[in-house]
């Protein structure tokens, strides 16, 4: 491979817009083992939220989709393969791309949304027993000014 077509190559796999149209692989070779990568990026997201058993097996599969993304790129910033091979790393790096960001959008949200939840559920917890404690087992706002 020519520099300028590995110079290529990599602006491609680096630039911001990169995953714009970009379809996520059906199958994908990670770590020596064939992955349904579009099956279990469509199947996680189809849920509302990622279960508690499930997120060790995403944060998992992240983890597993960045080094394989760093292997194959490391590939063609070596240049020891052919353009046409580079051409095939550069779009399985966007498609791999491409799931992450898939992925990666669950999960900080999802989080924030359970732990606002939790945090919610803990103050009213709290007010009730507050409330409990202080005998003031009455919600409505007419007790004041009584004596």
């Amino acid at each position: 491979m020519k520099e300028f077509e590995r110079k290529q190559l990599l602006e491609r796999v680096n630039r911001e817009a990169a995953t714009v149209g970009a379809a996520i692989p059906e199958t994908i070779e990670v770590q020596g083992e064939e992955v349904d990568l579009q099956e279990f990026v469509f199947e996680i997201k189809r849920r509302e939220t990622v279960p508690t058993g499930e997120r060790e097996r995403v944060e998992r599969a992240k983890r597993n989709l960045r080094r394989e993304r760093l292997e194959r790129l490391q590939r063609i910033e070596d240049g020891e393969v052919s353009y046409a091979e580079g051409e095939r790393l550069a779009e399985s790096i966007v498609g791999i791309d491409r799931a992450l960001n898939a992925l990666e959008a669950l999960g900080p949200a999802d989080l924030e949304r359970e732990a606002e939840a939790q945090e919610a559920a803990d103050r009213k917890r709290w007010m009730k027993f507050l409330r409990k404690a202080l005998g003031n087992e009455d919600t409505s706002h007419n007790t004041r000014g009584r004596p």
